[in-house]
């Protein structure tokens, strides 16, 4: 086995029962608990680097606070689609498989918007989803229309740089 993976294990055996247990606390769910816990251990495992911790319960709890974060996300967007599919009552219901498609869709989009100011995901939202013109989305914001056009085009730069990395 290679080194990296021993230290892994060695974390997984002296700190999954404590990660569970302090998972459980903050889901109130054990099978959340356990999915995130073994999706802390899976993160690490596919890490290059090899982990010398002085601190592991603080690191394992800092890689779950963030899984928390996309679980509770995932749980709002899966909530906020459903509610928009029961407001359409004629269309046909998507299978499970495609809503599942769909929700990883808006994960991940949610994941790229992550990393705009409030301002600039919100003109790019209203542009983009809601198919506003650009004097509609200043008007609906209340600033200039020179500033949803640097919104917009600094959203779209975002969007570009995450996705093909320049």
């Amino acid at each position: 086995m290679p080194s990296h993976n021993h230290g892994v294990t060695t974390l997984y055996l002296d700190h999954h029962r404590w990660l569970h247990a302090w998972l459980h606390g903050r889901l109130g769910n054990a099978a959340d608990a356990a999915d995130l816990v073994q999706e802390t251990f899976v993160r690490l495992l596919n890490r290059r680097e090899r982990l010398e911790l002085k601190t592991p319960r603080a690191f394992l709890r800092t890689v779950a606070k963030g899984l928390v974060i996309d679980h509770w996300r995932r749980g709002e967007i899966e909530r906020a689609y459903l509610e928009a599919l029961a407001q359409r009552p004629d269309l046909e219901s998507p299978s499970p498989e495609s809503r599942e498609l769909v929700f990883e869709l808006l994960e991940r989009i949610a994941r790229m918007l992550d990393g705009l100011k409030p301002k600039v995901r919100q003109a790019f939202l209203l542009a983009q989803c809601e198919g506003l013109s650009h004097p509609q989305v200043a008007a609906r914001m209340g600033i200039s229309l020179r500033s949803v056009e640097r919104y917009v085009a600094d959203a779209l730069y975002h969007c570009y740089l995450l996705r093909y990395g320049a």
